[in-house]
């Protein structure tokens, strides 16, 4: 088990935590014999995919300096 330590911090532990929600969501789907509930769990995992692959194209533009300070 991690220990507050442990843990990943910041952009890291928020892209771990996406990771595991969608991994999460993704065998609920599977094990559900639902459909309603297949068709929430994939519909969430789109969700949560698409807020990830946003995240991770801003880290990429804020890592490479092409983010400029709106600020006058």
């Amino acid at each position: 088990m991690e220990t507050r330590s442990q843990r990943p911090k910041g952009r890291d532990g928020f892209l771990s935590a996406l990771n595991v929600a969608i991994e999460a969501l993704d065998l609920a789907k599977e094990i559900s014999c639902i459909s309603p509930a297949k068709a929430v769990f994939g519909s969430v995992i789109v969700l949560l995919t698409m807020i990830k692959v946003r995240f991770v194209s801003i880290l990429r533009r804020w890592a490479s300096g092409s983010c400029v300070s709106r600020i006058p």
